[in-house]
């Protein structure tokens, strides 16, 4: 399947939406009309049908909002990190308090969470150690 790409730039209250491979320009309102002004563009420009191609369209955003952007995709990324490696622990602590003799219902305490959690955490825990 053909793919195009075009770029989306806002303009004063309009996106300008350009598609270089068939040297051409739409525009939208908003971005929910987007993918729809440029799809009809290239069909109409091609002569080809809508579902005989797809469409990658890059945001061309100011430099600022851009770099928060992917300031927060940073930090996004690095929370997903640190909460499975939290998980990790977790089931870790479980499994060493159980094989230290802890009763489900104490590790629970101990841990913060629920009877049936602990559970889960013991089991989870002895399952990884198993696959290493």
């Amino acid at each position: 399947m053909k793919v195009y790409r075009a770029t989306a730039e806002q303009v004063g209250k309009f996106w300008h939406i350009a598609v270089p491979e068939i040297n051409r320009v739409t525009q939208a309102r908003n971005l929910r009309e987007a993918d729809a002004m440029v799809t009809d563009l290239i069909s109409i420009m091609t002569d080809v049908e809508p579902d005989t191609f797809e469409v990658e369209m890059e945001l061309l955003l100011p430099p600022e909002a851009l770099a928060h952007k992917e300031a927060a995709e940073v930090l996004r990324n690095e929370a997903a990190t640190a909460q499975a490696q939290a998980a990790f622990e977790s089931r870790r602590a479980a499994l060493t308090l159980r094989e230290n003799g802890y009763t489900l219902r104490d590790i629970g305490a101990a841990l913060g969470v629920s009877y049936q959690r602990a559970h889960q955490l013991v089991t989870e825990g002895r399952n990884e150690s198993r696959a290493s």
